[in-house]
């Protein structure tokens, strides 16, 4: 995987967004004090995060040491192989030391809670000049793997404390990463069903594909890495004590657009199960009006009569959703 070797200024780091690739930025936090505190050990970074009390519970989740620290399935898909629960991140902290020195843990994490609402003096203290408007999520946790899976966001992932190994691959290789149920999954959208630390290639052949386009990073504590829009990435924590900051956000989507994930969903139950020759006239008429492989399907119109096919509005939006509310009464 590509690497800048140091800091990046805002101006650099608006080409890596360009170029549409992941890259490590190396020593991009390492000012942070919560880096510093990490250098001290376990016991010093716990101390750091529970210097003022936490202003609500967190949500955590526990899997039993069988699972080999994977958050995952059960092996008959009816069950995810895990528990949740909820409580006070000073107990969590306090268990993930306590369960440190045991050769074979339960998997233990907190994932995704939002730093300003928990732990407002971290939130002030460690900033990423990069996304001064983007609110930061903390994940904590000890050597856990979480599944293949992608975000319809950026991403910016930010080593604290632990090593943590990333390994991504491209939107367009969905087909080798075999996506697993929607109904049920870890963290509400489908995860790849290989396990890439032992796939199985009589079961999941293109996976064979698919890993030839890996690209595979460990982050140090100081070291970021950009992740765009919609690559898929499993992710290791490789030390007793690991935690993370990351930062997603969604540039250029106009105020009021639908969830693309819910529109994919629409689209299941309205084109999957049509005859091949239906299906093959849709697909020519979402090229055409969706993805505009022709240019804009409008430009032929005069504004008034463009409708639904002008300039983005929330106004707009709106009227899009109570017609297709009616439709789909």
């Amino acid at each position: 995987m590509n690497e800048a070797p140091g800091p990046v200024d805002p101006e650099t780091f608006e080409a890596i967004r360009t170029a549409g690739r992941p890259i490590v930025l190396r020593r991009q936090i390492a000012d942070w004090p919560a880096v510093a505190a990490a250098q001290g050990g376990d016991a010093a970074m716990v101390a750091y995060l529970t210097r003022e009390p936490t202003a609500r519970p967190v949500a955590a989740i526990a899997a039993a040491p069988t699972e080999k620290g994977r958050f995952f399935y059960t092996p008959d898909l009816t069950r995810l192989n895990f528990v949740r629960g909820s409580g006070r991140l000073e107990s969590f902290l306090e268990d993930l030391l306590g369960v440190a020195t045991i050769p074979d843990p339960p998997a233990m994490a907190v994932q995704s809670e939002d730093i300003s609402s928990l732990i407002p003096g971290f939130a002030r203290e460690n900033r990423l000049g990069l996304l001064p408007d983007v609110s930061a999520k903390i994940w904590i946790g000890n050597r856990i793997r979480v599944g293949t899976h992608y975000d319809a966001k950026e991403n910016v992932a930010c080593c604290v404390a632990g090593r943590r190994r990333f390994t991504i691959y491209p939107p367009d290789q969905i087909a080798g990463l075999y996506p697993g149920p929607f109904e049920l999954t870890p963290a509400g959208i489908p995860v790849s069903m290989v396990d890439p630390m032992a796939p199985d290639l009589e079961k999941y052949p293109r996976f064979a594909e698919a890993a030839r386009h890996a690209q595979v990073a460990t982050l140090e504590p100081g070291d970021a890495l950009y992740i765009p829009y919609g690559w898929w990435h499993g992710v290791e924590s490789l030390d007793p004590v690991s935690i993370l900051v990351n930062y997603w956000w969604t540039p250029g989507q106009p105020d009021g657009i639908a969830s693309p994930y819910e529109g994919l969903l629409h689209a299941l139950m309205a084109f999957r199960h049509l005859p091949e020759d239906q299906r093959a006239m849709w697909k020519v008429m979402l090229d055409y009006y969706v993805f505009e492989t022709a240019g804009d399907p409008s430009a032929h119109l005069p504004e008034h009569a463009k409708g639904i096919l002008g300039p983005p509005t929330p106004r707009r939006f709106a009227q899009m959703r109570e017609a297709i509310r009616q439709a789909l009464r």
